[in-house]
């Protein structure tokens, strides 16, 4: 498509990655509308921002004057009204990322963040670090990077930094999203069994780590850590790359120097590299870190000036990001939605706790939302990753495949389940005390869940001063 007047349409519009395609999209000059079953904040602002006109809803009437190339999310699905009139009328459709591919990235150096966590994190890391060191990349990340006020730009040549999904592509390419994206650099986080709608075992999903390993050229570089045996496995399947790893002698390695890992001293290859102080917490932003500068060497950024970058570094939004307090009670919103996640983050707020010396208790809150949870897959671990928290609630959505209530009996500590989130509310405010801290744990928006229980503390706080009961 070289045409950039021409109109696209996106169907799915309003989820982080096909907002930031329709980003990109209106930057390159194409007339760009959309629609999704939800429009709302902060995607539907920043779109509207933009003169990209959204619709709510699937009607065939959205699509306007018949576009000239339709974009589909990988929501979409057959028997989606819009879905069907855009195959019987025979409109030209694509996939996001294979747009992205043809439109954007088939001329860049892509340096690429896969794996099952930390994608957002450390794409947003490297992103900060190629910026300050005035490198102007393009990139799309699937969130909110506060060092910036995009989620997705264009940048200047050569650099891209992409967050690379393992889902699917779409309806009618069920191929995962980055084999799409052919890059230079290639940063594999970590590698577990997740996405059980899609996915029936680990093995599948080394598969589509290998088609993207099969991509990366000899000039290019592959990073992971030394310890992840499923990420070795799939390596070694076939590796025409060089390889760096982290967590290792012969390779990137962090000492930490506070127990919550908010200063750490880097090395590579035993040469020291700098020392990060910064405002984030826990081992796996340490190993986030580490990929990031390693990734952002390859670009040619020198290790101690990333390690500069970082400490200016403000974590993406629902990152552990701290939505307010009310009476020495903190209140912070978490993507955190796989067993490993929960573990990792609740392990570093205990390291924080801790090292406040606060004596104050940790208290998880959980959505079990993604279609994996859902399902009941993870259901076994639950309660081994929520073992660092002196509380636990659980919220038991009607979606839910499985009863959260067997949790109860199998967590060591007081776990509370309730089906409606006004209930749950008052339960987490009649059990919170001073010097808590709460941690919200969903990769949706939780009904507000947030500012429902800041509002309940407050109303308590006020109570009880009004009662001289404080």
């Amino acid at each position: 498509m070289t045409n950039k007047t021409q109109h696209l349409h996106i169907l799915g519009i309003c989820g982080t990655f096909m907002g930031g395609i329709a980003a990109l999209a209106k930057e390159l000059g194409f007339r760009v509308t959309g629609c999704d079953a939800q429009v709302y904040p902060p995607m539907s602002t920043q779109l509207e921002q933009l003169g990209i006109e959204l619709k709510q809803g699937y009607n065939i009437e959205h699509f306007g004057d018949e576009p000239d190339l339709v974009i589909v999310g990988n929501a979409m699905s057959r028997g989606n009204v819009m879905v069907e009139y855009m195959l019987d009328r025979n409109i030209p459709y694509i996939s996001g990322p294979q747009w992205l591919l043809e439109n954007v990235l088939k001329d860049r150096w892509v340096l690429a963040v896969s794996g099952t966590h930390g994608k957002t994190t450390t794409s947003s890391m490297l992103t900060w670090i190629l910026e300050y060191s005035h490198l102007s990349p393009g990139f799309l990340i699937g969130g909110v990077p506060q060092n910036f006020d995009c989620s997705a730009r264009l940048g200047n040549a050569p650099f891209f930094v992409i967050e690379a999904d393992e889902y699917d592509t779409a309806f009618f390419d069920k191929r995962s999203k980055f084999v799409h994206y052919r890059p230079r650099t290639l940063v594999i986080n970590n590698l577990e069994f997740d996405h059980g709608d899609i996915f029936d075992e680990l093995a599948d999903i080394q598969r589509q780590f290998h088609h993207l390993i099969r991509m990366v050229p000899s000039n290019g570089l592959i990073l992971s850590p030394h310890h992840e045996a499923a990420i070795n496995e799939t390596l070694a399947m076939g590796c025409w790359t060089p390889t760096e790893q982290s967590a290792c002698q012969h390779g990137w390695l962090a000492e930490k120097l506070v127990a919550d890992g908010s200063k750490f001293k880097v090395t590579f290859n035993g040469v020291e590299q700098g020392t990060v102080k910064w405002s984030l917490i826990g081992d796996f932003n340490i190993d986030n870190a580490l990929m990031a500068i390693a990734a952002a060497r390859h670009a040619g950024v020198p290790s101690h000036i990333a390690v500069e970058a970082l400490a200016t570094f403000i974590n993406t939004k629902r990152r552990f990001e701290l939505k307010g307090e009310v009476n020495n009670i903190r209140v912070y919103d978490d993507f955190a939605h796989h067993p490993t996640a929960i573990a990792k983050t609740l392990a570093a707020v205990r390291a924080q706790v801790d090292n406040d010396s606060t004596n104050g208790r940790v208290l998880a809150v959980l959505e079990p939302r993604s279609n994996t949870m859902k399902s009941g897959v993870h259901k076994e671990a639950l309660p081994l990753s929520l073992a660092p928290a002196e509380q636990v609630f659980i919220f038991q959505d009607e979606q839910i495949k499985w009863s959260v209530d067997e949790l109860m009996n199998k967590c060591q500590q007081p776990c509370f389940v309730e089906k409606n989130i006004d209930d749950l509310v008052l339960r987490i405010s009649e059990q919170s005390q001073a010097g808590d801290t709460i941690v919200v744990m969903s990769n949706g928006g939780f009904g507000n869940i947030h500012e429902k229980i800041l509002t309940a503390l407050m109303n308590k706080f006020l109570n009880l001063k009004n009662n001289n009961e404080w």
